[in-house]
């Protein structure tokens, strides 16, 4: 819900940088292109048990985007099946750990706790909103798609996407912006 309708829509390219990141506001409509990752809550537990056991991860998360979801299986010729986002507050008790190791921006739908939007401006990373229920949509913008770690989680497991000008809005920045509380201000009924 962006103050100007008219409001150009920003290419970022991945990886994300912190000058990127900065310049970057709630509100904001963006088409991302680049690399990606894919993440839900099943990998999540796997990365946050394999920290705790002092391991590597099995994929570099600096400076990389995470998207929360979990594909459906790509019918034949294409590359991947309907690939929508999934709810983000499921990953918020694992988020500000993958954050302080260097995540820089996350893909999910709906809000975000307290302690994930301080690891936002802590560490300058941004949490952006795709809309639920566009998966089909969505997935014409992966133009790759490959496992790369956890392959009997199934539709969970991690996933290098490769994307082209996957539509999304800046949720929450890393100067405190949160879209959800000024649109519910924007909006907020008027007295007769």
């Amino acid at each position: 819900m962006s103050e100007n309708p008219n409001q150009e829509v920003r290419q970022i390219q991945l990886p994300l940088d912190d000058e990127t990141i900065r310049s970057l506001h709630s509100g904001d409509m963006v088409e991302i292109s680049g690399v990606m990752y894919t993440g839900r809550d099943a990998a999540h537990q796997r990365f946050h048990q394999a920290l705790e056991r002092g391991e590597e991860l099995p994929v570099d998360l600096r400076g990389q985007m995470l998207y929360y979801v979990g594909p459906s299986p790509a019918k034949p010729g294409a590359v991947i099946g309907s690939a929508g986002p999934t709810t983000a507050s499921r990953m918020d008790p694992f988020a500000p750990e993958l954050i302080a190791l260097g995540l820089k921006g996350m893909i999910g739908k709906g809000k975000r706790n307290e302690t994930v939007k301080k690891a936002l401006h802590d560490y300058t990373a941004v949490y952006f909103g795709a809309v639920g229920g566009l998966g089909i949509l969505l997935s014409r913008c992966i133009k790759q798609a490959e496992v790369v770690a956890y392959p009997d989680l199934g539709p969970e497991a991690v996933f290098k996407l490769t994307v082209e000008r996957f539509p999304a809005i800046v949720i929450n920045d890393c100067h405190g912006g949160d879209l959800y509380a000024s649109a519910m201000q924007q909006w907020a009924l008027v007295e007769d």
